[in-house]
């Protein structure tokens, strides 16, 4: 592959998501070339593919085979296991959040790329914005002793994201990711965590402790009818409130900069700040957290 050309990459899943953004953006370049689509609907692969000049794949180890990297938009539960196997064909991996339906799944995960040695990338949409990176340079200088992070939506109520999965894990495990990220990016390392939840888990609340003594506390809810969706962050201190809207952190510039970050990853090698090792950090502060709401 010369410096130029474009990196082959393979689309596992043709869901919603899969359509309003993976297989777009993926497919525009001109860092990307889109090659092929598995899904574990045969009819969703071709339609989609055939939208975007692509190949449907009847078998996700063919897909491997021919390109470089694996995006993925599949329920974590089907994303871990492919994923797997897809470092373990030397593909890089750029994976959804959470990475795994559970702890354990998620380790087994993070072990297979780091024994493949393969490049990996999580897509926690804020954080490949301009608006979210100047929020955090500014919160390393910012000290803060507390803070606040919410993500508040409605998708469980109508749309296309009201998909089974999202309804049987709830808020915190399909929500949780970005504002736990955001708030332990800001404010350093949780170390502690405690949860409550409301009748059924619609509205759960985070206690988070920081490494070097800040608290924060954490919101998410995909039950509420807002639109447009309350997402953030504020940090508090003596200089004041440093805080960033989440809501104006997502859209092309996020997926732009995902596809253009996974081909420096493929050509030049190195490590991406959100690689798999962040999602298992994620991962096992939300499983404290559950722990903590059905213990």
């Amino acid at each position: 592959m010369t410096a130029t050309s474009p990196v082959r990459v393979g689309l596992v899943g043709a869901g919603p998501w899969a359509e309003l953004v993976h297989a777009p953006i993926f497919a525009a370049g001109p860092e990307t070339r889109l090659v092929g689509i598995w899904a574990r609907r045969p009819e969703a692969a071709a339609a989609l593919a055939a939208r975007h000049d692509s190949e449907p794949i009847d078998r996700v180890e063919d897909l491997f085979e021919r390109c470089e990297a694996v995006v993925f938009s599949v329920p974590p539960a089907v994303q871990a296991p492919i994923a797997i196997e897809a470092a373990r064909h030397g593909c890089a991996l750029v994976l959804e959040k959470p990475i795994a339906a559970d702890l354990e799944m998620a380790q087994r995960l993070t072990e297979a790329v780091e024994e493949a040695g393969v490049p990996s990338m999580i897509v926690l949409t804020w954080r490949y914005t301009a608006l979210v990176r100047e929020f955090l340079a500014a919160a390393a200088s910012f000290d803060a002793y507390g803070g606040r992070g919410e993500f508040l939506a409605g998708g469980l109520l109508d749309g296309p994201f009201r998909t089974p999965w999202r309804f049987e894990a709830g808020p915190l495990l399909d929500l949780g990711p970005h504002v736990i990220d955001l708030l332990d990016a800001a404010l350093g390392p949780v170390v502690e965590v405690d949860a409550a939840a409301s009748r059924s888990e619609r509205w759960v609340t985070l206690e988070l402790g920081h490494e070097g003594g800040a608290l924060s506390q954490a919101v998410v809810c995909s039950h509420t009818a807002l639109d447009p969706s309350r997402t953030g962050a504020q940090l508090y201190g003596e200089a004041g409130v440093l805080e960033v809207d989440c809501v104006r952190a997502t859209g092309p510039e996020a997926f732009a900069t995902v596809r253009a970050e996974l081909a420096g990853l493929v050509r030049d090698g190195g490590t991406h700040p959100l690689a798999v090792g962040r999602g298992l950090h994620l991962q096992r502060i939300i499983d404290r957290a559950q722990r903590r709401l059905t213990g």
